[in-house]
């Protein structure tokens, strides 16, 4: 049991509360301890923007009452006064509830956090603080901002919206490193207050909206000139400008050294909508792997998966698995293992089945689909992660150590027949049975076709053939700003067969392969626009029309 957990006993007469931290917005920033109280919420308490970054580590069944904003003050300039949340918290503990009521930052700098943990400690409810990353604190370090140098300089903090004028005289008068919590549009404003206040017009500030996520931006200025860098920008005036903003500002805040210390911001594909057209549980791992390179994936399922027509088959096949009809099962896909899997669990087996039965998978990913089902495979490919590469490895058939030459190979509808006839040639019989068909998927939302076809994308992965071909069907042709990416020839040729120029070709048969060829012809194109001085813009920022160049 975790040592900051309270006993079950303190739920007989209440529920308990933990008051949890989110962090400044990257879901990637909570704690361990966060996670594992949100596990085990039978409430979660947040506001809309912290819920989605804590709903996905909660139980599916975790309720999730939203509070309401109640001043319309507050509402106009972006700053949620939730007056029924203490009534939420309250309540749901009160019938025995495991309550987490999640704040943005920090729960210790959250005003209304600390009127709701006296509402409990008064009424006799445990409570629990599991601390967060402030704001204040996580967003320069994202920014390439580190707030004390070697020489220890003083650091302050302040609220901009509640803070009193003996507050800006402290700091005006201090030569230490000052980070200011405000909007946009007040920037300006408190820039001016600390200008009054003593500190020089020309004293160095960064100024960082929606920080440590992928829509962060940075501008750095000076105090005199924040006003007029914005405007330049283009960023103000805007109806969106109250969203809130940490600006560090002092000659000592390292804010001259960011071109350098900016690792968030430089990532190779920082901020780049990227299509990735995959059912979901395919595209999961791929979609990770491109956050890790700054990107925001969008998943696009081109395809569906349905059972075989006739199913009689497949359950024939699973009977003579159990029975000792084959040597081996070959897995070709996940698809394949989740069909397999499915049966196994309609028949009332699991994985001791595969016991004395010798298991390929054609890749890694694959291979980790069986290990999630129970199953290590004997096989995966040394090289080539492909039915090629499966050939490469498979041994022949020898009739004095392999009692049985027959193989289970349950794959898709449209599956082809390389692999069959290499196994043939390798001397086994070979039950190549439907396990699931492939269908073109739904249509995507209206906005999102109109994205694809409209240059709202700044690159999509095209993974197979099939992909190219059901993406244009159901969503339309991306456009020609977009930056198109293929995992191999035939794939590139059926992109440009399309009408599309393809700009990425994986060295490799791999869809992480395929990610990281993105990442480095991103990075590329980043270097070479900084070379000719220029600002880095996303492919989707581009005019149409723009030449582009082709990486291998």
């Amino acid at each position: 049991m975790s040592p900051t957990t309270n006993p079950s006993s303190a739920y007989s007469a209440h529920g308990h509360v933990t008051f949890l931290g989110a962090g400044p917005g990257d879901p990637g920033l909570l704690t361990l301890r966060a996670v594992e109280a949100l596990a085990g919420a039978d409430v979660l308490i947040a506001e809309p923007d912290v819920l989605d970054v804590v709903r996905g580590h909660a139980r599916a069944s975790v309720s999730t009452p939203e509070p309401t904003i109640a001043d319309d003050a507050s509402t106009a300039a972006g700053i949620p006064v939730l007056r029924d949340a203490v009534n939420l918290v309250m309540e749901a503990a009160r019938g025995g509830k495991r309550v987490v009521r999640a704040v943005a930052g920090d729960p210790g700098l959250d005003a209304d956090a600390g009127h709701e943990m006296l509402a409990c400690a008064a009424e006799g409810i445990p409570f629990e603080v599991v601390p967060g990353i402030a704001a204040a604190v996580g967003v320069p370090a994202y920014a390439g901002v580190p707030l004390r140098d070697a020489q220890g300089t003083d650091v302050r903090f302040v609220d901009a919206r509640t803070a009193s004028e003996r507050c800006w005289t402290e700091v005006g008068a201090s030569d230490g490193t000052v980070v200011v919590s405000t909007t946009l549009d007040a920037v300006a404003a408190a820039a001016s207050e600390l200008v009054a206040s003593g500190r020089k017009p020309d004293t160095p500030l960064t100024v960082t909206v929606a920080g440590t996520t992928t829509r962060q931006r940075t501008w750095t200025a000076t105090l005199g000139s924040i006003g007029q860098t914005l405007k330049q920008a283009k960023v103000l005036p805007a109806p969106d400008g109250h969203r809130p903003v940490i600006a560090v500002v002092g000659e000592r805040s390292s804010a001259a050294q960011r071109d350098q210390l900016a690792w968030f911001e430089s990532k190779p594909l920082f901020g780049w909508k990227v299509l990735v057209p995959r059912t979901k549980e395919q595209a999961a791992s791929l979609s990770d792997q491109l956050r890790s390179y700054g990107a925001v994936p969008h998943e696009v399922p081109t395809i569906a998966v349905e059972p075989p027509r006739t199913p009689q088959q497949m359950e024939r096949a699973v009977k003579g698995l159990v029975t000792g009809r084959y040597e081996w099962i070959a897995f070709t896909s996940v698809n394949a293992v989740k069909a397999v899997r499915e049966k196994f669990e309609e028949y009332g087996l699991d994985a001791r089945a595969f016991a004395g039965i010798k298991v390929a998978a054609v890749g890694e990913q694959t291979a980790r689909s069986l290990i999630e089902f129970g199953v290590k495979p004997d096989l995966v490919p040394s090289g080539e992660q492909s039915a090629a590469g499966l050939l490469e490895d498979w041994p022949p058939y020898d009739p004095v150590f392999d009692p049985i030459d027959r193989v289970f190979l349950p794959r898709a509808d449209i599956a082809t027949e390389t692999l069959v006839a290499g196994l043939i040639e390798l001397g086994w019989e070979v039950d190549d049975v439907t396990a699931y068909r492939t269908v073109r998927a739904s249509p995507p939302p209206a906005e999102t076709r109109e994205a694809i076809k409209g240059g709202g994308f700044d690159a999509v992965l095209f993974t197979s053939s099939s992909t190219v071909r059901n993406l244009v069907g159901i969503a339309g042709k991306p456009h020609n700003v977009t930056v198109i990416a293929c995992i191999g020839p035939a794939t590139a040729k059926t992109a440009e067969e399309h009408g599309l120029r393809v700009d990425v070709l994986s060295p490799e048969p791999s869809v992480h392969r395929l990610a990281e060829a993105l990442a480095e012809f991103g990075a590329k194109r980043r270097e070479a626009a900084r070379e000719a001085g220029e600002h880095v813009l996303r492919p989707s920022e581009r005019r149409p029309g723009g030449r582009r160049r082709r990486t291998t």
